[in-house]
């Protein structure tokens, strides 16, 4: 059964969409920018701090599903110019030190609100309570 995350430690919802939503052991961020919790746009930062801006947005919503940066099994990061990559990567590689998710990484001809980088995950929440009993039939 499908379960919607929020969270005040991310930015609220711009549109009809939900910051993440889990079912199972499974949680799906929706896609992050660099847009603080109370809502300001970083439109002026280097894509390095574009990037730890949507990574803390993505993690914060994965911690109030349960789950946290060891337990993304994927990222996709999509970048408004892929020249951007080695600095994007930079900054990503220091929030998946060991064991990082697998991730794809693509160019798109625009992101929201003008920023360079949007990030959404995927992650295993562990220990995970069931929604329903396996053994009921």
């Amino acid at each position: 059964m499908k379960r919607v995350i929020a969270t005040d430690d991310a930015p609220a919802a711009v549109g009809a969409y939900s910051q993440g939503t889990t079912t199972g052991d499974l949680v799906f961020t929706a896609g992050q920018v660099a847009l603080t919790p109370d809502g300001d746009v970083l439109e002026d930062a280097s894509v390095a701090e574009q990037t730890e801006q949507a990574l803390d947005n993505v993690l914060a919503v994965l911690e109030a599903a349960g789950a946290g940066s060891d337990d993304v099994l994927k990222t996709t990061v999509f970048l408004a110019d892929i020249d951007d990559f080695a600095e994007m990567n930079e900054t990503y590689a220091t929030y998946f030190r060991d064991e990082p998710p697998a991730r794809s990484a693509v160019e798109v001809g625009a992101l929201p609100l003008g920023a360079a980088v949007e990030i959404e995950a995927v992650a295993c929440v562990p220990d995970a309570d069931s929604e329903s009993d396996p053994t009921e039939a």
